[in-house]
């Protein structure tokens, strides 16, 4: 079964990635402005993406929502097709838990647009009606506000930190955790 979700609200799409959309996905990366912050990749070295790459990705976001494992959504301007960023739900688990975590980032020359806000907004919606999840969490950076702020701004609530929850760049770090829930 091919996962091929689409929905659309204040001039964004979301969609998982198709092979005719690596030129417009290599535009996206490939167009990034330098680092802006800690979290910000900033430029990527592109040299191995290439088509063929590429729609083994597809297929492999394929597979990853076929096990129940991930969902990954690329974010589309729906004006000129442009590649603004991407968005993905992981099962964290299923039966009485129906639980995921969102990742998301918008490429750095996008910002300021609201395009952010508006994709994970629908992306959130989405997850609930479509992916069937009851409970979202966002991990966060303590040390990211860009991130947090856009938590908060599409409704998730602090829940917590969670101490040593990730390792990342040689440590274990903590994180806060913001969740977005079909219960009040």
């Amino acid at each position: 079964m091919t996962f091929d979700y689409v929905a659309c609200a204040n001039g964004i799409s979301i969609r998982p990635l198709r092979k005719k959309d690596y030129t417009k996905w290599f535009s996206g990366f490939s167009r990034r402005k330098l680092s802006q912050h800690t979290h910000d990749p900033g430029l990527l070295d592109m040299t191995d993406c290439t088509d063929s790459w590429f729609a083994a990705l597809v297929d492999k976001h394929q597979q990853l929502a076929a096990d129940d494992k991930a969902y990954i959504f690329a974010v589309f301007r729906v004006a000129d097709g442009a590649h603004l960023g991407m968005i993905d739900f992981s099962t964290l688990a299923r039966d009485h838990f129906q639980w995921g975590r969102i990742g998301y980032t918008i490429h750095n020359q996008y910002w300021g647009k609201g395009y952010g806000k508006a994709a994970v907004r629908l992306a959130l919606d989405t997850a609930i009606s479509q992916l069937h999840y009851q409970r979202i969490e966002a991990h966060i950076n303590l040390d990211n506000p860009q991130s947090i702020a856009l938590a908060k701004s599409v409704g998730m609530h602090y829940e917590c930190i969670r101490k040593g929850f990730i390792f990342e760049n040689g440590q274990w770090t903590d994180h806060l955790v913001f969740i977005h829930s079909t219960q009040k």
